[in-house]
This record gives C-alpha cells, structure tokens and sequence, in this order.
C-alpha cells in the first residue's frame, strides 16, 4: 500500500538519510541546504512510502495553487529509492498525481535532474513524462566534460590564453575566506554591471551553507600580483563538480587568468569526478543560446547535456491505470 505524507521537521533525519541512498538524490537535497531560503517558498516537499518503506521523496513548495520542483534549486523531479524499477516508478507517480488532485492542486510542475547526477541509470521518469503527456516547457543545455572517455582538446584560443597567463605572477587560493573576495571585488559587480542583478546567494547564505556542506562548496579564487581577478563556485556531487559561480574581472579575462583557474580546476582538481559541469548558457527560458558563454564552454572540451522542465495536469494520472502487455 502507498502512503503519502508532507513532509514536516520531524522527518528530518529520515528524509536526509534517504537522499543518501537514493538513485538521483544530490546534497542539494539535504534539508539545511533547501532551508536556508525558508521564508521565501511556501514548502510542499512530500515524502512517499510502499508498505512502510521511504520510496521516494518530492523536493517541492507551493505557488499560485501549483506545485514546482522547489524553486530554490536548479533541479528537483523525484528522489528515487535506488532499486526500484520502471513499473514501481509508475505506481508511485500515479500516488503522487492522485494526491495531488485531491488536494485541489491541478498543475505539477516538473524540472528533472540531469543525467549526469544520477547514481544509477534512472530514465524512467522520462518515460513516465512521455506517458502522461506532460508538456515539455522547458529545454536548457547544461555544458559538460565527461571525465569517464576521452576529452576533447581544447580550443587554440584557450590553450594560448592559459600559455598567456601561466607567465605571469599568479596564486591560486581555496577555502572559506575566499568567498568575501570573490563576492566583494568580482561576482557582485560583474552581475550588476551586466545583468543589473545580484547573485542568488548572498554573501551570507553562501558562506552560512558552506560551513553546513564544507565537502560539498569550495570557492577557488586566481590573484594576479596580489590582486583577485576571477574566482569559481564549485558545488560537489559524487560524480559531479559543478562550477556554480564563474566570474572574472575585465584584468582577469583579458590575461588569461579566468582560463587559466579552469584549466588548474579541470585537469588537477576534478579530473577524477566523472562530469565537470560548466552549467547551461540557455536565456529566455531555455530559447536563446548565449554564444560568447557557448563558445567558452564549449572551449574546454565540453559538450551538451538536456536539462528538461515538465508540466503535469495531475488529473492525468488515469493514464498510468494499465499500460502493460
């Protein structure tokens, strides 16, 4: 029998042990990372069990009547029990859809993890998405290098621009007091000068969730003569290094010192990870392509990985009734 619930702080601990021994959980999903922005999300994460067992969980909240993969990550979906199969996957998303309903929630709005973060192989809600007709909203490209078969070369002019850089009087530095810096003299300005925006964590909240996930986030700056020019964000998976935050000064991208950071971070760091993940250059929810960011990407050898956002009218979940043979 499936049970489902919302979740509540007394699920705490079950629900973070859970995301551990998941087949799609990230530690994004950890309850002190999702919390740290609580008073901006109405939460509607449910927790689904099968004759008692946590089966799944639904990183969620609420907006305008709609539940959304939580809006204050860049993916969500449903967290998976890591042995479950196809048919099991099903009946728990019809559970999912017939809750939902009967609670006078009409829409749910989906945005799938990308493959690359999966534990294990972990397609059957594309399936399922195809299945009950979800509409497909949403497309982005996140850029990245697979570490598990041979890497493309680089681009000539990022080779040149880190033979430039390596030159010159450079350091490298790592740890919890380089997030000041990078925020103070790089991010901040950059984002505001370009974009008229502030980064989505704060000063504050990202030092506040680095000390909770200090295996998870590490800021990695590159000074030229004592100066910080550029500085990367990384957020750490376990087969995965995400560079979350990439910002370099006007003095950092003209000496090569942005590219030479992500080379050091590339080929000496992560080369161990399976994926190192540059994140999308998608604008305009997913129909435009920033070409000058494709273009650096792509630059290191990396290549694209769909990133897909669905929509569910969960009136729907009568086509998961029987559809074996």
């Amino acid at each position: 029998m499936i049970e489902i619930i919302r979740y509540n702080i007394n699920n705490k601990a079950e629900w973070d042990e859970f995301i551990d021994h998941s087949k799609n959980g990230s530690f994004l999903f950890k309850r002190d990372f999702m919390e740290y922005h609580a008073d901006r999300f109405i939460d509607h994460s449910i927790m689904v069990y099968n004759d008692g067992i946590l089966s799944a969980v639904v990183p969620a909240n609420l907006s305008d009547g709609d539940v959304i993969s939580h809006q204050g990550l860049s993916y969500g979906g449903i967290i998976i029990k890591e042995n479950l199969r196809l048919l099991e996957v099903a009946s728990l998303v019809k559970s999912i859809l017939i809750y939902l309903n009967n609670n006078l929630i009409k829409k749910w709005v989906i945005k799938l993890i990308p493959r690359m973060y999966n534990e294990r192989t972990c397609d059957e809600l594309d399936w399922i998405m195809f299945k009950l007709g979800a509409k497909l909203y949403r497309r982005d490209t996140a850029l990245a290098i697979n570490n598990r078969i041979t890497k493309l070369p680089y681009q000539e002019r990022r080779r040149r621009s880190i033979k430039k850089a390596s030159k010159l009087n450079l350091l490298i530095k790592e740890g919890l007091d380089q997030f000041d810096p990078f925020w103070t003299n790089v991010l901040v300005p950059n984002l505001m000068r370009k974009h008229g925006v502030a980064p989505v964590h704060t000063i504050n909240e990202i030092q506040l969730l680095a000390k909770k996930f200090p295996e998870n986030i590490k800021q990695y700056n590159i000074y030229l003569d004592h100066k910080v020019v550029a500085g990367c964000t990384m957020f750490l998976n376990k087969h995965v290094a995400h560079a979350q935050y990439i910002s370099g000064s006007e003095e950092g991208r003209v000496s090569g010192c942005l590219d030479f950071l992500f080379d050091h971070l590339i080929c000496e760091v992560y080369n161990h990870y399976d994926f190192f993940d540059f994140g999308i250059c998608n604008e305009n929810g997913g129909q435009l392509i920033n070409k000058g960011l494709l273009e650096w990407k792509e630059g290191f050898g990396a290549r694209s990985i769909l990133h897909d956002f669905y929509e569910v009218e969960t009136s729907c979940f009568n086509l998961l009734d029987d559809f074996t043979i």
